[in-house]
């Protein structure tokens, strides 16, 4: 039945509840024939709906067109099984605009997939330089701090506003640290919780892959954390470069990220599903038994979860 996993009277995610979907997987067009043999293992598969149209630019009209080949190969799936979205192209922590025709094309594209849930990155990727806009290429971390909360919290409003269905933003991945912060991450994420009604995509390898490069204690940052705010949660594998631990969503989760799991599931009440991540050029790598053990693994957590809350 449709609802919130609850032990208690927790405040409800993004000012609704989440359907208790269970274990999920991205979509990646190399892992169709997996899903083809092994899809009943998935209770959701989680799309990036900008891998599956063309953003030709914000002066072309249409902006936007199907990814025709993508879309057919994607499209049976997604009636079989729900779809959530999870978009990396709103850049929300931008400084010098809001893409709002962004906004609109995931109203359509949610609405076309019937998503129960929506999520970006709680991050920025695009800036105004010299000679224009550039795009980075990769999430950049936004401060913790007033300026930040400001600038946010009305642009979360307005994506709440245009999409009816709860909006999470994912945890950020950084390599370097900010300074003269305003708040300790886990306060500032509960404060833009509190302050603008959506949740969080809790990506676990995130947390770690932080922890072991800035050496603190994950634990703790999950003890900080309003953990009701938590509507997904990421699962991945990264790998060592350089002298940093990459989250490169490749192979299976460490151990440590399973615990973090172990210990953030009772307390995340308002849960929605357990994604794992795998990026496309590991794929070929990861032995199919080592992806269905993972797999597993999150759906043993996931009953252990339902039970206790039962």
């Amino acid at each position: 039945m449709p609802g919130i996993i609850t032990t208690s009277s927790p405040q409800p995610v993004a000012g609704t509840t989440l359907p208790p979907l269970g274990v999920g997987l991205t979509w990646q067009g190399g892992l169709m024939p997996f899903i083809a043999r092994e899809g009943h293992r998935l209770d959701y598969l989680e799309a990036v709906p900008d891998m599956l149209w063309l953003d030709r630019g914000p002066q072309r009209r249409p902006r936007y067109r199907d990814h025709r080949e993508a879309l057919a190969a994607f499209a049976p799936l997604a009636q079989r099984v729900p779809v959530v979205a999870h978009s990396i192209g709103l850049s929300i922590g931008s400084a010098h605009r809001f893409d709002r025709a962004h906004v609109e094309q995931m109203r359509a594209w949610t609405t076309r997939h019937a998503c129960p849930w929506h999520s970006d990155h709680l991050s920025f990727h695009l800036a105004q330089g010299q000679h224009g806009e550039m795009n980075a290429g990769f999430t950049l971390p936004l401060p913790w701090d007033e300026s930040t909360l400001d600038l946010l919290v009305p642009r979360i409003a307005m994506v709440r506003q245009h999409i009816p269905l709860p909006f999470l933003l994912e945890t950020n991945v950084y390599y370097m640290r900010m300074e003269q912060n305003d708040y300790h991450e886990p306060e500032f994420l509960n404060q833009l919780c509190a302050r603008s009604g959506c949740g969080l995509v809790l990506d676990l390898h995130n947390v770690y892959c932080n922890a072991r490069n800035h050496r603190f204690d994950p634990f703790a940052f999950m003890a900080a954390l309003d953990l009701r705010h938590v509507g997904e949660i990421h699962l991945a594998g990264g790998m060592e470069l350089d002298g940093f631990y990459l989250d490169a969503h490749r192979g299976t989760p460490p151990k440590e990220v399973w615990r973090l799991l172990d210990w953030v599931l009772p307390r995340a009440t308002n849960l929605g599903g357990i994604t794992f991540e795998l990026f496309k050029d590991w794929i070929d790598e990861l032995p199919e038994k080592n992806l269905i053990g993972v797999l597993e693994r999150m759906r043993d957590s996931w009953q252990r979860l339902r039970r206790n809350a039962a």
